[in-house]
């Protein structure tokens, strides 16, 4: 009797410690969707298998993963009957889903759902130049800011050479002695003002310098006004055919570019089951229009080719937009909710799966994870493709640069000519009659009256 009430102990204990050192093997169920789920190789990688890899090692389980047969998330068809994951799921096909799955309470009656993994909501995902709305500065978009910027540079270079010009030519100052000069700064740059817009102001130079400097300006600003023209024209007449889109009410007051989103999925049933006029008519609309896709890449390749506005989970929409950088999601996002891991009614695990959740997530690998798949290889946004850089007009510049220079040095060489006459007139070296012509025309001081002349020779 002894004996066999230690076989009987001895086995009790053998049982209990073979079966704490067997895990169970659960049967995970999954959908294809970057950076979620996808195929490396004969492996499955993503957000959610090293989700799924993190919540085995802490709940105690092993797994094996299976792709869900009819490619759906899950919803309830006419008969009552669930496909999707969250069929296979209901029917004992698979313990556990683990995916983009919105926890929704219609599915919360039929499966055990656990807290929430990430937290998301629904946007539109469009097209750049169909975001892109009307602003009070489009008028200098023709031109990229450094090209505004060297423009600026040389009106103010150009006034100042025009300036220079009038002072040193004997032609436009002859007697600096006893004759106001005619010209100011501010009037040179009112000159250059006039002539980039074509308007003109006078009086115009008489001096051969005078006439380059003016002469290169004027190519100038004819060359520079067509080029902004040209380009102003054709940036509008491309926007004439966007349209601006900056939620869910413009997208339903619009009849320009179809929408749609994923068939089968809680976006869609958020939209059916709304009492909101504006989220029913556009739920109506795509009904009528029967504008669902199959897939989230079919939604983002149409939204890509354009006249196509995608709605889904924002989240999802947000790595579609780090990965294309020609598509933007609009800032509004409705109907925050959560993605969680789905199993069984009266699941024994949902509880630690739930824990386990909220361990990662307080321990910030949930945000690691989230960093890590959601990457974007996108550089920083160029500015509009039809701004005209400063390297378009390089050539422009370059010729009023010569211009300018060559003028001012042929009002020095005409002011070095008179200076050489008036030399020899008086008889004193010619660099010195030079340097008092520079020194009368430069300095800022009004000319001597005959009246001040006589009373300085009586002195």
């Amino acid at each position: 009797m002894l004996f066999g009430f230690f076989l009987l102990t001895s086995g009790f204990f053998l049982d209990v410690r073979v079966c704490s050192a067997v895990q169970p093997e659960l049967k995970i169920t999954t959908i294809k969707q970057e950076p979620y789920t996808m195929s490396k190789g004969n492996q499955l990688e993503g957000f959610c298998m090293d989700l799924l890899s993190e919540v085995a090692k802490k709940v105690g389980f092993k797994y094996k993963v299976q792709l869900v047969k009819d490619n759906s998330y899950g919803r309830q068809e006419e008969n009552g009957n669930w496909n999707g994951m969250i069929g296979e799921v209901v029917r004992g096909e698979a313990d556990l889903a683990i995916a983009p799955l919105t926890l929704t309470a219609a599915r919360e009656r039929v499966v055990g759902m656990t807290k929430p993994f990430m937290q998301t909501g629904i946007s539109i995902l469009l097209r750049k130049d169909i975001t892109e709305g009307a602003s009070f500065f489009d008028f200098l978009t023709p031109f990229a800011p450094e090209t505004w910027i060297g423009i600026l540079i040389a009106y103010v270079g150009t006034a100042a050479c025009i300036f220079i010009v009038a002072r040193l030519s004997p032609s436009e100052w002859s007697q600096p002695q006893s004759e106001q000069s005619g010209s100011s700064f501010l009037h040179s740059l009112w000159y250059a003002v006039g002539a980039l817009t074509l308007q003109g102001a006078g009086p115009h130079p008489k001096a051969l310098s005078g006439r380059v400097i003016c002469s290169s300006w004027w190519l100038f600003s004819i060359i520079l006004l067509a080029c902004y023209f040209s380009n102003l024209i054709s940036s509008k007449t491309s926007e004439s055919s966007h349209l601006t889109l900056n939620g869910f009410e413009d997208l339903a007051n619009q009849n320009s570019i179809e929408y749609g989103c994923l068939s089968g999925s809680s976006t869609l049933a958020f939209f059916k089951n709304s009492n909101n006029p504006v989220y029913r008519r556009i739920y109506e609309h795509m009904e009528r229009s029967n504008s669902f896709v199959s897939s989230m890449e079919e939604g983002v390749q149409r939204a890509k080719e354009g006249h196509f506005a995608f709605i889904g989970e924002s989240v999802s929409l947000d790595l579609a937009a780090a990965r294309h950088c020609e598509l933007v999601r609009v800032h509004e996002v409705i109907g925050m909710r959560g993605y969680s891991i789905a199993t069984a009614l009266g699941s024994p695990f949902i509880k630690n799966l739930s824990v386990a959740v909220l361990q990662l997530s307080e321990a910030g690998e949930l945000s690691y994870l989230r960093s890590k798949w959601w990457a974007s290889s996108c550089i920083a946004d160029k500015a509009k493709s039809q701004a005209v850089q400063p390297q378009s007009l390089k050539g422009l510049f370059l010729i009023l640069a010569v211009g300018l220079g060559l003028g001012t040095l042929l009002s020095v060489v005409e002011l070095a000519l008179k200076s050489r006459r008036s030399a020899a007139e008086q008889k004193k070296p010619c660099c010195s009659v030079l340097t008092e012509e520079l020194s009368l025309r430069l300095k800022n001081r009004k000319p001597s009256t005959p009246q001040e002349n006589v009373d300085k020779e009586k002195a």
